[in-house]
């Protein structure tokens, strides 16, 4: 597995807080990687610590197998806050600002990046005539100027309405597809399970897991099962082998197997013995917001 990020041990406190506790983490080259976590968990922290942004109390990160150097640097495009954009100027000047400041990206490059975020037709238009999920789009564009191979998202969908959420989910997936790496904090867990490939959880500092999206939520299966008579179905799978536990939600029960195990056929044959016939038999993948509120929940 080829690597862009490797943390190693980082910390960081502020003052009594310890806002990161011994992380360790690797970033694969090519993934779509979330980092989730409630509000204080560090997530903004561990960001701005790889950016060079804050330092760490100790422990090490590499960019690219190698130590953190200002040519690193130029291979990161990065949107921690969204850039103070001039109102009254177009979107093509703002990036030439954007540009300038950053020594970042081309003319030709400022074109290039509108594009990507579908913005041509409207980089002439003023930012102040801008809907909100335009806007991020075009702190996006400035994140992309230089070509980077890597983009770093801190909450690129906060306060955009269902839209502009999933214009930025659009985005994000035409991004990876071309090869780019995207790291994103976020505590939108939907839209994370929805694009990203890899996640890792923090909560208060630590690092609870993290790897593929499917391996976080295959610890179990879950079997969604209905019949006419719940009580008499939850009794019947209360005595068949490796059930971990029952849950009843939504007139319908939720049975738990260790990952791996559960089998349809096996299920529906162990019920027609016992004399009930099924009207609902799913398998159901845990949604990495149960698995999210199950690991961070006290």
């Amino acid at each position: 597995m080829e690597k862009v990020l490797q943390l190693t041990d980082v910390s960081k406190s502020y003052g009594s807080v310890k806002a990161l506790k011994d992380v360790s983490l690797t970033i694969p080259k090519g993934s779509v990687f979330g980092i989730l976590g409630p509000n204080g968990s560090g997530k903004t922290t561990l960001m701005s610590i790889v950016l060079d942004v804050l330092g760490a109390d100790s422990g090490t990160y590499q960019w690219f197998n190698l130590p953190h150097s200002a040519n690193a640097r130029k291979r990161i495009g990065s949107l921690l806050e969204t850039p103070n954009f001039y109102h009254y100027l177009s979107a093509v000047d703002n990036l030439k600002i954007t540009s300038a400041i950053s020594g970042r990206g081309t003319d030709a490059d400022i074109d290039a990046v509108l594009e990507i975020v579908k913005l041509t037709e409207r980089k002439k238009s003023k930012f102040s005539t801008y809907s909100l999920g335009m806007k991020q789009r075009l702190a996006i564009a400035a994140a992309l100027l230089g070509n980077p191979e890597v983009l770093l998202l801190d909450e690129p969908t906060n306060g955009l309405d269902p839209v502009g959420i999933l214009e930025i989910r659009e985005l994000i997936k035409r991004l990876a597809n071309e090869g780019i790496t995207i790291i994103i904090a976020s505590h939108l867990l939907d839209e994370v399970e929805k694009i990203c490939t890899h996640v890792a959880i923090l909560k208060r500092g630590t690092l609870l897991t993290s790897g593929p999206v499917d391996e976080v939520l295959s610890n179990e299966d879950i079997v969604e099962i209905g019949s006419a008579d719940l009580s008499s179905l939850k009794e019947c799978l209360s005595g068949m082998e490796n059930v971990l536990s029952i849950k009843e939600d939504n007139n319908r029960l939720q049975v738990h197997f260790p990952a791996g195990t559960a089998n349809m056929e096996a299920v529906n044959q162990f019920c027609f013995n016992k004399g009930i016939t099924l009207n609902l038999l799913l398998n159901k993948k845990k949604s990495l917001e149960t698995k999210f509120f199950e690991l961070t929940n006290d």
